[in-house]
């Protein structure tokens, strides 16, 4: 691969280059594939019994929060948003709209992040998301966001 062809993944010091996120609130370990032609990315994230959130969600029975799967998938649709509009602004969440939860999502689980493009723009974009375990899809949504310079956040 040239200098000038486009990256196919992204590692962990790439990504949060892209992203403001830090921890214990960056929830994308890696960006396996990244087609902007395309307008697709799938990202991962390896859910351990150390995440912060499994103390209180729920002891004994430990799931992960609805709520922080779509972050995840936001971040990674966030990532494409970014790369796409190549301007140097940030994506942040505009809306989420059709959220569904499929099933639960445990410790120890690969949760699989993939973003279809729908729109983009100089003002933001709009992915189809889908987050899989197994290939067993767990949550599903429709996120919108605006691009901003950092200095507005």
């Amino acid at each position: 691969m040239s200098d000038n062809a486009p990256k196919k993944h992204l590692n962990i010091n790439e990504v949060v280059s892209i992203l403001p996120h830090r921890y214990p609130f960056l929830l994308v370990d890696k960006i396996i594939e990244l087609d902007l032609e395309k307008g697709i990315i799938i990202g991962q994230k390896n859910v351990t019994i150390n995440e912060p959130f499994f103390q209180g969600h729920f002891p004994g029975a430990p799931i992960m929060p609805g709520v922080l799967i779509l972050e995840a998938l936001a971040q990674a649709g966030g990532v494409m948003v970014h790369l796409k509009a190549n301007n140097g602004k940030i994506a942040v969440l505009l809306n989420v709209n059709n959220a569904k939860f499929r099933a639960p999502v445990h410790p120890g689980d690969v949760l699989m992040l993939k973003a279809e493009g729908l729109h983009f723009s100089l003002k933001g974009g709009r992915v189809k998301v889908e987050a899989t375990v197994n290939d067993k899809i767990v949550a599903e949504a429709e996120i919108g966001f605006a691009l901003v310079d950092k200095t507005q956040i």
